[in-house]
């Protein structure tokens, strides 16, 4: 197996055009397993076949939670997004950030606005060895870096329609 790498620094130069420009796309399935219900028993499979994990409902919403969760793997692709973007910033600025951690916490509630559902996040960034005024402007920067981060703060881009298939019709 060839050495693993982190990516390159050039991903940090600025993008000049006019629309988005994809550099990555996945498409990841959820179906609904043994209870019809991705949650509660489902199954999320990437396009690629290299994830594929069983869901189940976690034991505070009623379920039995032998299995992981939506909001456990959006903390996870949240933490591991931003400590890549940290660890980029870090290089490109010259700080070593040798034993990085950046632990998310997602809460899945009560939206007092309309009374259905939200979530929140927590991320905690430990940098252990680096100054706290050097570390303070890292996660500063990080956090308008991260796309994560900034689809937290201000959204994403989401389009939602019924897939065009037969079985859909009336």
């Amino acid at each position: 197996m060839p050495a693993l790498h982190p990516p390159p620094v050039s991903l940090l130069d600025k993008y000049r055009g006019a629309a988005f420009e994809p550099i990555y796309t996945t498409t990841v399935t959820a179906s609904g397993g043994e209870a019809r219900h991705a949650r509660a028993s489902g199954i999320v499979r990437s396009d690629d076949g290299k994830l594929d994990l069983a869901l189940r409902l976690p034991t505070e919403l009623g379920g039995d939670g032998g299995g992981t969760n939506p909001e456990q793997l959006f903390a996870a692709a949240y933490a591991a997004c931003f400590h890549g973007a940290l660890n980029l910033l870090a290089t490109r600025n010259k700080v070593e950030v040798r034993e990085a951690s950046v632990r998310v916490t997602v809460g899945f509630g009560r939206d007092p606005v309309d009374g259905l559902f939200m979530l929140t996040a927590e991320v905690a960034i430990d940098l252990p060895g680096v100054p706290r005024p050097v570390a303070e402007e890292l996660v500063r920067n990080t956090e308008r870096f991260c796309p994560y981060a900034k689809m937290a703060r201000n959204g994403i881009a989401s389009v939602v329609a019924l897939a065009p298939a037969a079985d859909n019709k009336v």
